[in-house]
């Protein structure tokens, strides 16, 4: 058993003292005389017990100081005089010895024989110096490096520890930390929308106002700024100025947000942050940054971290890029890549939709008019878009499709594969199609995610389109001699229709364009109409999804202890639904499946549930998106999408008030 440090007596004399003082009490009141006697003896015998206590004390620190006379005079001579501050401590964290170095500075000429060791070094006890050999440690403001050895004498341990004063190079290490150059890319997301009304000398009043903005701003954190455009900017600042912006949450992006404009157009800003060994590497990633705020609807700052990426802002609506000039690059590479291929796959994500299943299919078609070999791989199993797969059976052309099992057999060396409406890996019909296919192209709309595929060799990626469906539609266009049929173009009408809820949604000038082009290739709106029909059995879950629907916050959410293909459709349908309920600004629906809990999230717009889904390991689009939570249970899934909700609104009503 360890013994007890000796001077634990103390509070054990001062509690008896205690105890003594309350016994006179009832004195005072029975006879005052005695009372009085009584109160001078006890003073006499306090007066001589603290006397004794400290003697007691004195000789208890010439006692630990002898506990080194074993020892010859060689020895002792070498521990007295070691350069180095030195204090032995026993198995029980207590200081037995110390040389006078380490009295001077480590104690500052004061004494602690005796003395717990973590009353010293705040961060250090014995329980943590056995099988340690170096620990940092803390005394007062000074930090110190402390080389333990561990010594047995007579089936005692004892640990002697060697002090280095690191305090200097601790902050010669921190202030290099907080110098070091971080770079940040801003750019003026919706500039042309906003300025395209404008008369000359309201823009350049409009720009000034920005520009100054963002100045004084790069001012208050010491920042060096430059501009590069009308609409770019460049920061550099240092990493200290960094950590306060963060603590910030880059409020720049409120003040930006701020500035009134003739037609009620907020400017936003994105902002992409950079850190590296050399000024080119933070360059670089903050220009890489910033495509991924850019990717994600712009208004936001990201920060990439050695974890991943943090994010900050993107809260307003995304603006609609009218430019369809890449729309035609992308044609062009495309047909290019198809022109030198063998073989085409196109295929989409799991639980594919119409919107993924149709623009997969017409990209299919289009390679087979230029005569390659094209399938369109999905999954029968968990494919949302049955109706899709048997409109074209019943048309004859059922050859398009191609199951997931059967497809890892068609890859050659020289094989295309298009991923359409999604640009995770992990989320992919068949993930292992595309590890084993070269020459990938992405055509995506959904808001990039931190683990997109960056190794694809086109990765057209526009999270302004409603759907992968109509930036499909765009490319058709503009590939030059090809044309698809009328098949393809309801499924691509299908597809635009399922992500913009009947064109209430995320409905553009672009998409209205893209919707004429396919009703101009003959595309019927009710067979499009038919492949929305459902069966009685769907049509009744999503009567009891609705029906358990509970408010939060302005919120419907509602939640379904079962899963399978017909829950999932009628999970999204009744998300949809919801929004057509008063006061409703989104809907949650919570699925139970396979051991975890599904998440589909719609909204209107006011509120960006693509936030609220990326706080629980999901994302999306600003207003459809979802998530998935392995191992959890539907009420821990909804307790976290609670605190996910409460996070979003009031990081929306900080932003608000940073705007007025």
């Amino acid at each position: 058993m360890k013994r007890k440090t000796v001077w634990s007596v103390s509070p054990i004399v001062l509690l008896f003292g205690a105890l003594s003082l309350l016994l006179l009490l009832p004195l005072l009141f029975l006879n005052r005389t005695v009372f009085f006697i009584a109160a001078v003896v006890s003073v006499v015998v306090w007066c001589y017990g603290i006397w004794r206590l400290g003697y007691l004390k004195k000789d208890i620190r010439r006692y630990l100081s002898s506990i080194t006379d074993h020892l010859n005079q060689q020895d002792r001579a070498a521990l007295e005089n070691t350069p180095v501050p030195i204090v032995v401590v026993s198995d029980n964290s207590e200081i037995v010895w110390y040389n006078d170095l380490f009295r001077r500075e480590v104690l500052q000429s004061n004494d602690s024989l005796g003395q717990p060791l973590n009353e010293v070094f705040t961060n250090l006890s014995a329980g943590q110096l056995a099988g340690r050999v170096l620990s940092q440690v803390s005394c007062g403001d000074s930090t110190y490096s402390v080389y333990v050895s561990k010594l047995r004498v007579h089936d005692e341990v004892t640990y002697v520890l060697y002090c280095f004063d690191h305090t200097e190079l601790t902050h010669i290490a921190s202030e290099y930390e907080l110098s070091r150059p971080v770079v940040l890319s801003l750019y003026l997301d919706n500039s042309d929308e906003v300025m395209k009304n404008l008369r000359d000398s309201e823009r350049a009043q409009l720009f000034s106002q920005v520009d100054i903005l963002i100045e004084n701003w790069a001012s208050e954190h010491a920042g060096l700024f430059r501009k590069n455009g009308s609409d770019r900017f460049m920061i550099l600042i240092e990493q200290r100025y960094l950590d306060v912006i963060q603590k910030d949450r880059f409020d720049i992006l409120d003040k930006v947000r701020a500035i009134p404009t003739e037609d009620n157009i907020s400017l936003t800003l994105s902002i992409g942050v950079g850190r590296g060994n050399t000024l080119c590497d933070a360059d670089l990633q903050a220009r890489q940054t910033l495509d991924m705020a850019l990717g994600r609807g712009g208004d936001q700052a990201v920060v990439k971290t050695k974890n991943g990426f943090d994010f900050y802002g993107g809260l307003s609506k995304s603006v609609e890029k009218r430019t369809k000039v890449r729309s035609r690059v992308i044609a062009s590479a495309l047909q290019q890549m198809i022109a030198d291929s063998d073989m085409v796959l196109a295929m989409g994500h799991r639980y594919s939709d119409l919107d993924c299943l149709g623009s997969a299919v017409a990209l299919t078609a289009a390679c087979r008019k230029m005569g390659k070999t094209a399938y369109t791989v999905y999954d029968p199993e968990t494919t949302l878009a049955t109706a899709l797969v048997e409109h074209y059976r019943t048309q004859a052309k059922g050859d398009l499709f191609i199951e997931t099992k059967d497809a890892l057999s068609l890859i050659t060396p020289n094989t295309l594969l298009i991923i359409t409406d999604i640009h995770q890996s992990e989320r992919l019909d068949l993930p292992e199609l595309y590890h084993q296919v070269e020459t990938v192209a992405v055509i995506d709309h959904h808001r990039k995610m931190v683990d997109h595929i960056d190794d694809a060799v086109l990765f057209y990626h526009e999270p302004y389109s409603s759907s992968a469906s109509e930036m499909v539609a765009e490319i058709l266009q503009y590939m030059n001699g090809v044309t698809v049929s009328r098949l393809e173009a309801e499924a691509l009408l299908a597809g635009i229709m399922l992500d913009t809820r009947q064109f209430v949604m995320k409905a553009g000038v672009r998409t209205f364009e893209a919707a004429a082009y396919l009703r101009k290739l003959g595309a019927d709106t009710v067979e499009v109409k038919r492949m929305f029909a459902e069966d009685m059995t769907v049509y009744q879950h999503k009567a009891e999804i609705i029906s358990s629907a509970n408010s939060y916050r302005g919120m419907a959410i509602a939640c379904v202890d079962s899963g399978g293909t017909g829950i999932r459709v009628a999970a999204s349908q009744a998300a949809d639904e919801l929004l057509c309920v008063k006061e409703v600004s989104a809907s949650f629906v919570l699925f139970f499946e396979n051991g975890g809990v599904n998440i589909s999230a719609r909204s209107y717009g006011e509120v960006n549930v693509q936030l609220i889904m990326e706080a629980v390991g999901g994302g999306g689009h600003q207003t459809m998106a979802g998530a998935y939570l392995k191992n959890t249970t539907l009420e821990t899934a909804v307790t976290l999408l609670h605190k996910a909700i409460d996070a979003y609104l009031l990081e929306r009503e900080r932003a608000r008030a940073a705007q007025k």
